[in-house]
């Protein structure tokens, strides 16, 4: 029998395993001769009160041994079935589609119009050191997509759309800690990501797949309503039994061939805004209440959210102890983002702070149709552009100044590396968007005592929280009910927020390809 026991942990003693083991057992009034083992399966913080705590939560093994559960990388074999899947994009749908079809004895065929992990990264430093942009190679496209350069939280919402712990033991088995399998808000860290999404290219590799880079697809092959193939750089032909597309919310061109292609996509909401950064030790007073953060306590995070004139206005991505790097998939606009290292000890904290952008708040774009949320997007990211210097330099204000809409005539120290440039973003901003920030902004600063404060930059724009078009599913099957053989999939098709999430969706729609070809014979 296993029993689970919750106790409190004081930070200083959260490496102390054995006074937490004592702790459980005289919790569970259960005679220690009894525990044959113990395990810690879950730990969470508690900043409640004045002190802070950990909650850890113990398993005990009553009269039983623990049993480590089999690697799931060992179930799998070499790909000997001639069926074979074609997958658009290298993200974390798009490769845990991979594993997935790996698993269920399909072959998976990936094409990624931008490099692997390790190549990526000189087109990462153009940007933030030069302000060029590769369009094909940036923070959103390449290899493990937009999570593996501009994040590493695991978080998600979607307790019931997928297996959770299975995408994180895969995680596991590919290089992440284990703290991942008990931590409450589990964190990678972008500088540990690339090994593991490398380490998961070498397992697709290893028992049969293909992975082609800079191999962009321009096109479907479509004959009797079916996709039965790609055009991959505008020439050549690749087949397939089934194709899943997971190319991520920034792909902007592939919903132009579909929309070209009559294959139906929808306009859905999303979220724009700017993106807020604070000194990470003003955080951590104000979240834990101390002078200084004690040891064994992370950089402090937060979670903002209110209704302001009927939208919602929120905090997302939240990085403690990260930075805010360009995230622009085309020259001659502005984007940006946050990530955090696995320690999270940069001295910023930031997050994206958002308003809800509904349907009918794009009447000015009204011409686009389907495209008009995508339209918006990209006229005010080209707005923040023009305001800037002609590189990446992000325009920016004192959080204050941009309350009560001042040019900011300095501006703080930021980890931004392409640099700020002062600019009067309540000028720059849609009024519907500039007049809800301010207004969620200052209640925010009645719920969190000492976030409203001049040490605080607010950075535009934060335009790539979701996509602004869905690719429309059967929800049972995952495919397209325009095309058959074709499965939209990840936060490119509207179907997930997150790393996690998007692992999870691209298992799911590889389940639903392997049963779509076991239909067809």
């Amino acid at each position: 029998m296993i029993k689970r026991i919750e106790v409190q942990v004081l930070p200083k003693d959260l490496e102390n395993w054995e006074k937490i083991r004592q702790s459980a057992i005289k919790k569970s009034k259960l005679p220690e001769n009894q525990i044959i083992d113990a395990r810690l399966a879950k730990r969470s913080i508690d900043a409640r009160g004045r002190q802070p705590l950990f909650r850890v939560q113990v398993d005990l093994y009553i009269n039983e041994a623990y049993e480590a559960p089999q690697s799931i990388l060992e179930t799998y074999n070499i790909i000997s079935n001639q069926k074979k899947c074609i997958i658009v994009g290298a993200g974390p749908a798009g490769y845990f589609a991979a594993l997935e079809l790996i698993e269920l004895g399909i072959q998976p065929i990936i094409f990624d119009r931008g490099k692997d992990v390790r190549a990526r990264r000189r087109d990462l430093k153009a940007i933030q050191r030069d302000g060029i942009v590769n369009a094909d190679s940036n923070y959103c496209f390449g290899e493990g997509g937009a999570g593996t350069y501009s994040d590493g939280k695991l978080y998600t919402r979607s307790q019931k759309r997928g297996n959770i712990l299975k995408t994180l033991r895969l995680l596991v088995e590919h290089g992440a800690t284990t703290d991942i399998l008990i931590d409450a808000h589990p964190h990678i860290g972008t500088n540990k990501l690339p090994k593991i999404v490398a380490n998961i290219r070498e397992t697709i590799l290893k028992f049969g797949g293909e992975i082609h880079f800079d191999s962009k697809v321009t096109d479907f092959i479509i004959q009797d309503e079916k996709t039965v193939g790609v055009i991959v750089n505008d020439e050549k032909e690749h087949f397939a039994d089934s194709i899943i597309l997971a190319t991520g919310h920034s792909a902007r061109d592939i919903f132009e061939i579909l929309h070209q292609r009559k294959i139906t996509i929808e306009a859905k909401p999303f979220a724009l805004g700017v993106r807020v950064e604070h000194p990470q030790p003003l955080i951590d007073r104000i979240q834990y209440r101390q002078p200084k953060r004690e040891e064994n306590l992370p950089a402090s995070s937060y979670k903002l959210v209110c209704q302001v004139k009927d939208r919602g206005v929120f905090s997302f991505c939240m990085c403690p102890g990260g930075m805010v790097v360009p995230a622009s998939t085309a020259p001659g606009e502005i984007v940006v983002n946050g990530m955090s290292p696995s320690k999270r000890d940069s001295p910023y904290a930031n997050s994206g702070t958002v308003v809800s952008v509904e349907l009918e708040d794009l009447t000015d774009f009204e011409e686009f149709g389907v495209f008009a949320g995508l339209e918006f997007q990209k006229h005010v990211e080209q707005t923040m552009f023009k305001a800037s210097d002609g590189s990446q330099r992000a325009p920016a204000q004192r959080m204050t100044d941009f309350i009560h809409r001042k040019t900011s005539k300095t501006l703080p120290k930021t980890s931004y590396v392409p640099g700020l440039i002062s600019s009067n973003l309540h000028e720059l901003l849609p009024s519907f968007i500039y007049e809800r920030l301010r207004q969620g902004m200052i209640e925010f600063g009645k719920k969190m005592k000492g976030y409203y404060t001049e040490e605080a930059v607010v950075i535009g724009i934060e335009s790539r929280t979701s996509s602004p078009i869905r690719i429309p599913r059967n929800r049972a099957t995952y495919m397209h009910e325009d095309v058959e053989a074709f499965f939209p999939c990840g936060e490119g098709a509207g179907y997930a927020g997150g790393i996690l999430s998007a692992a999870m969706d691209g298992q799911n729609v590889a389940k639903g390809v392997s049963r779509y070809l076991e239909g067809i014979g």
